[in-house]
């Protein structure tokens, strides 16, 4: 720890009290050392239930490398509890007590008032070969007529090769106003020969750090930057009944370390309840196999109840949906599902597919976590590597972090 450091983060006496009281407590003779097996124990009664499972583990390396003969002296625990303290606000029994109201609680509804004037941004990247109903999907999560197809007067010719289109919205629920851009692929594995077709798409999702890059380091940068990073991908796996195709392992090996994937089976329909069973889990042990990285279980978290909503996520993934933009009268209700001569196939029945989960994931619980992976993970790591040198990124990105 530097110098400077020490100078600039000073402790209280009732906070240095509080950490010679308990650190005294393992150390009855009062030699002013502990073990370093207690360091642990020292961390956790003072932080209390706020420290997370890492972040004593960070502690306990900070504690090795000062240590001596398997002893930490007072001076360098309080020193480790200094750093750690300067970067988190998970004090526990080191937080200082107000005597009375002072109204900084109210920051919250601060920032929600900023958030609502602005707006929210949501990029929404969908790929899979046509005839998927990519886009009957994509107006069933928001519905209305939302996907690009929807927007156009005639049905495009399939293109030759892929293509990369997108279109954008301002959607508004509650005084919530939300800019979403939907991008679709067309001819994405529609074509005889598939050899690296996921190519275009990578380099547009590249494309759109560079904007990003460009912007953030500009000398003359605006107030706020547009974002146009595709904050989640939408693979359409078709329904085969069989396992991931060639195509479906080598596209998302190449996107996930630049990409949210989150992988779907289409037209869940035409599969019976327990080919649905086989073909999921077939699918899920291909993903193990193949090392592939998919949203939420490839990324690891902190947070106790994040884990025990990813956990809750990944027994529905890949989702089996069933999209539908037509209405249905049902039980005397209206509702969006897709008849056929053997009945009603409801969309938003859990017990006939699994759309539900995927909007609840996407829309109204993991949208703002999407975004941050986006920001924290894939373009931070686009960032390092653009700004370490000038070789190709995608093959930067494809070897593992140290």
């Amino acid at each position: 720890m530097s110098e400077e450091f020490d100078q600039q983060f000073i402790l209280s006496q009732q906070q240095c009290e509080f950490l010679a009281k308990t650190f005294h407590k393992f150390d009855p003779d009062e030699n002013g050392v502990i073990e370093l097996e207690d360091l642990a124990k020292v961390t956790q009664e003072i932080l209390g239930n706020e420290i997370r499972s890492s972040e004593l583990q960070a502690i306990r390396l900070k504690g090795e490398g000062c240590a001596t003969e398997g002893y930490i002296t007072f001076g360098d625990f309080t020193k480790i509890m200094r750093e750690h303290m300067s970067s988190t606000t998970r004090w526990g029994g080191l937080k200082s007590k107000l005597q009375a109201f002072v109204g900084f609680d109210s920051i919250q509804d601060q920032l929600k008032e900023k958030a609502l004037k602005r707006g929210f941004e949501f990029n929404l990247m969908v790929v899979g070969e046509s005839g998927l109903g990519k886009s009957t999907m994509i107006n069933t999560l928001f519905r209305g007529t939302v996907s690009r197809q929807s927007c156009i007067q005639h049905p495009e010719p399939l293109p030759p090769t892929v293509k990369i289109n997108s279109v954008c919205h301002v959607i508004e629920e509650k005084s919530v106003n939300l800019k979403l851009s939907i991008t679709d692929t067309p001819g994405f594995g529609d074509q005889i020969n598939n050899l690296k077709s996921w190519e275009p798409i990578l380099e547009y999702v590249n494309k759109q750090f560079e904007a990003y890059l460009n912007e953030e380091v500009s000398i003359n940068r605006k107030k706020y930057i547009p974002d146009t990073r595709i904050h989640c991908c939408m693979y359409f796996i078709p329904p085969t009944g069989h396992c991931l195709r060639p195509l479906d392992i080598e596209f998302m090996k190449k996107l996930d370390k630049h990409v949210n994937i989150v992988p779907v089976i289409a037209k869940s329909d035409t599969l019976t309840i327990e080919e649905r069973h086989a073909f999921k889990q077939r699918i899920r042990d291909d993903i193990t196999h193949h090392k592939i990285r998919i949203y939420p279980s490839g990324y690891e978290t902190d947070e106790e109840d994040e884990m025990v909503a990813n956990a809750a996520i990944d027994k529905f993934l890949p989702f089996a949906i069933i999209g539908s933009d037509q209405l249905h009268q049902v039980n005397g209700k209206k509702i969006l599902a897709r008849k056929t001569k053997w009945g009603v196939i409801e969309v938003e029945n859990p017990a006939h597919c699994e759309f539900v989960n995927l909007r609840n994931m996407l829309i109204k619980s993991r949208m703002l976590d999407l975004k941050e992976t986006t920001d924290k993970v894939h373009y931070e790591n686009y960032r390092r590597q653009r700004l370490h040198g000038p070789r190709d990124i995608s093959d930067a990105l494809s070897q593992p972090d140290n």
